[in-house]
């Protein structure tokens, strides 16, 4: 597919019957779509293959993303998701969730002399999203601030396209090849590296939510590594367990780096988070 911004297929158009819509992502492999209408806002998203580069290898499951997450967000109970195939690959559409992500909330905590600390209510209430996908027997797989969305009522957790936990139909599954490495577990990294492939577990998500809310109150990842590092570099830097000394502060610090531990076991449960953060 070309490096075009793909445009909202007929068939969605048809569905939603937009009067408005705004272009919100435009990645590799990906599109994410803001859409107003008589039948509600939306986000529609779009998803197609990433052909092969000199850097990167071709990623064909980018076209299955957006339907695999629809059928997870059924499996989950969410009736109101509807998904199918374009020309490129598979698109779906949900309802919108409006607030910042995390990372942008807590964006004057990291200034260089930040006049307000990270907010454990904050922090609870993306351990409350989590825990009530954990709760239904699922892993999220793909943690990261981007995807704890803080709205007015309540945190959502967004993007299960990478979830595990349930049956989702063969032809839009496919295998779960690591998230980014800024939040990837020791032993998600230690799989993808030696197989190509791992589990995604809710101990490794617990892992990715400390990594995401020390980025998110510190700027600092939690591993160290080059910023231009390859890939497999910087997984081997998360599966050796290099950790920076970087603490959050506040009372979450000493939290997070439970959370962080190397080992799966020592790491804190989500009702265990939920309890101390309450």
């Amino acid at each position: 597919m070309s490096c075009s911004t793909p445009e909202v297929p007929s068939v969605v158009l048809d569905a939603l019957m937009p009067n408005a819509r705004r272009l919100v992502t435009n990645r590799r492999g990906s599109t994410v779509w803001e859409v107003f209408g008589p039948r509600g806002h939306y986000a529609v998203k779009l998803g197609y293959p990433i052909a092969a580069t000199a850097d990167w290898p071709a990623q064909p499951w980018t076209a299955l993303a957006p339907a695999r997450e629809a059928a997870v967000l059924h499996r989950l109970g969410f009736d109101v998701i509807a998904y199918g195939e374009w020309e490129h690959g598979t698109w779906n559409f949900q309802p919108w969730h409006e607030g910042p992500d995390l990372h942008r909330l807590w964006e004057p905590c990291r200034e260089p002399d930040p006049v307000i600390t990270p907010h454990t209510s904050v922090a609870l209430g993306c351990v409350e999203a989590l825990a009530e996908l954990h709760s239904k027997g699922w892993a999220h797989g793909d943690v990261q601030p981007a995807h704890f969305i803080i709205g007015p009522e309540r945190t959502h957790l967004i993007d299960l396209a990478l979830a595990r936990g349930g049956y989702v139909p063969q032809g839009y599954d496919f295998p779960f090849r690591g998230c980014l490495v800024h939040y990837e577990a020791p032993e998600i990294a230690r799989s993808v590296l030696a197989t190509g492939e791992a589990e995604p577990t809710q101990q490794a998500d617990i892992y990715a939510l400390g990594a995401t809310l020390l980025i998110s109150a510190t700027g600092w990842r939690a591993v160290e590594y080059p910023d231009d590092a390859p890939r497999p570099v910087q997984r081997q830097a998360v599966a050796n367990g290099r950790r920076r000394p970087v603490k959050a502060p506040g009372e979450l610090g000493e939290l997070i780096d439970a959370m962080l531990s190397h080992t799966p076991e020592d790491r804190p449960t989500i009702y265990e988070l939920g309890k101390a953060l309450s």
